[in-house]
């Protein structure tokens, strides 16, 4: 999603895309333009809805792994049907919703996956460097549009296919190596397969399959899956669905962290890197490549921080004081940003040069945005998904938890560039909306998050079982 996120944040700047699809066309108002610029950028997440729902299907017929080969396959095919639009429009719709059915998979498939390998020290870290990962993705679209946009000509489709097709490379490689990895333990152990489970986990563990550690996890499985009553080896959909939504503790999980997906998707950090040059546009940066570059710097501002919240935060501070301290670093930036724009476009006799350092300042706060997002929500809206619900509904669970975070997604990138209109929030409206999300997120993470770092899945669902 993060090499998608910045690939199509940057195609939709380039003047040859911009062109070629008609975005800024003079028979469509601004609110038309506005509306055609965020059904393309929101189309891959009206397809990582359903996306979601597949991954647990195939999650729990074909395992983990044979899941992450065929939502690559789909990326894949995706990419090819939009980079061969040629101005067709619907196309672009179509291919970026096939692209979406792919990527919303991987958004369950992969934390869920590396919550289940992991031993309970390093489980955050491991979630958290898949949220990373996001941000290596965003930064590698950044800059290779740069890179296009400074050696290709704005009249050349090339400038924002050959980015664009980037994606098919990554996913192929993703497919190759999936063939390198062990499957998870814990489905080998639901399908009745201990004696693989054992040995998958000793091999991701690197120790004897016989080792106490390894023992221990496989005997904590299989107690789990002993006193959960209405586990079975196959166990349905509708019973999966039906014992999520009526057990009072998986009632609480869902709308736990269901809470929290709404408040992290609509704090606005994503949609920020989402219109990143259309927003740095507000601050006096209207030249193309100079647009790019400072996004550019951007994805990798989000990038260096998420590494080191990954490698020293999320597992050594705890999930709560990490979050705490992300959004409160998020939510000073923002309040910044919007107190910016709201003196800016209410005054008429600023001097041009202290306009200039606070918009500089301004900019500057959106990356610190980032590091925020980065230290905070980022990482943990994937980890709570991936650890809190029992292993008889985790699939369920997370597929519907990724469900509402992609309709999240969709709702957020959709809204955006409407908000931003002169006839509606405008930019300074839009900011001061997402400060408040932001403060009502700090409000939740300080009365309601327990902490769960350092504990094993089976011992978090105990925190949850009450």
């Amino acid at each position: 999603l993060g090499l998608d996120e910045g690939l199509i944040s940057t195609t939709v700047a380039q003047e040859s895309f911009i062109s070629e699809f008609e975005i800024r066309v003079s028979y469509l108002d601004s609110s038309q333009q506005a509306n055609r610029l965020s059904n393309i950028t929101s189309m891959v997440h009206i397809g990582s809805i359903p996306g979601t729902l597949i991954a647990f299907f195939l999650c729990e017929r074909i395992g983990l792994l044979w899941s992450m080969r065929q939502l690559c396959l789909l990326w894949m095919a995706g990419v090819i049907v939009v980079i061969t639009a040629s101005g067709n429009l619907g196309q672009v719709y179509a291919g970026r919703c096939i692209m979406g059915l792919g990527i919303g998979q991987a958004g369950v498939v992969a934390p869920t996956y590396l919550a289940e390998i992991a031993p309970a020290h390093a489980r955050g870290m491991l979630v958290s460097m898949f949220a990373m990962s996001e941000y290596i993705g965003i930064m590698i679209g950044y800059f290779s549009a740069w890179g296009a946009s400074l050696h290709i000509s704005n009249e050349s489709g090339k400038q924002w296919v050959i980015p664009q097709s980037i994606q098919i490379i990554v996913a192929g490689l993703f497919f190759l190596f999936s063939f390198l990895c062990q499957e998870s333990p814990r489905y080998l152990c639901k399908i009745g397969e201990w004696h693989e489970a054992k040995e998958a986990l000793g091999s991701l563990w690197s120790l004897p399959a016989l080792h106490p550690d390894v023992m221990n996890v496989v005997e904590e499985i299989h107690h789990n899956l002993e006193t959960d009553q209405n586990q079975t080896v196959r166990q349905s959909w509708f019973r999966s669905i039906k014992e999520l939504l009526t057990v009072r503790s998986n009632q609480q999980r869902l709308l736990f962290v269901g809470s929290a997906q709404l408040l992290a998707q609509w704090s606005g950090a994503n949609s920020i890197t989402t219109y990143a040059p259309e927003l740095f546009s507000l601050f006096s940066i209207n030249g193309q490549s100079e647009k790019l570059f400072i996004t550019a710097v951007f994805g990798a501002v989000k990038f260096i921080a998420s590494l080191l919240c990954a490698v020293l935060l999320i597992d050594h501070v705890g999930r709560k004081r990490s979050l705490i301290s992300g959004i409160l670093v998020q939510l000073v930036a923002m309040l910044y940003v919007a107190i910016f724009l709201t003196v800016e476009t209410s005054s008429s006799s600023n001097e041009p040069g202290s306009v200039k350092r606070a918009a500089i300042a301004a900019i500057v706060s959106l990356y610190f945005v980032g590091i925020g997002w980065a230290m905070g929500w980022n990482a943990i809206q994937y980890i709570l998904t991936a650890e809190i619900f029992p292993l008889g509904v985790r699939s369920t669970g997370s597929s519907l938890l990724m469900c509402f975070h992609y309709a999240n997604r969709y709702g957020i990138s959709k809204a955006v560039p409407s908000m931003l209109l002169e006839d509606a929030l405008q930019p300074k409206g839009t900011f001061w909306f997402f400060s408040a999300t932001t403060l009502f997120g700090l409000l939740w993470t300080w009365f309601l998050l327990p902490e769960t770092a350092g504990r094993s899945l089976e011992e978090t669902n105990v925190l949850f079982s009450n």
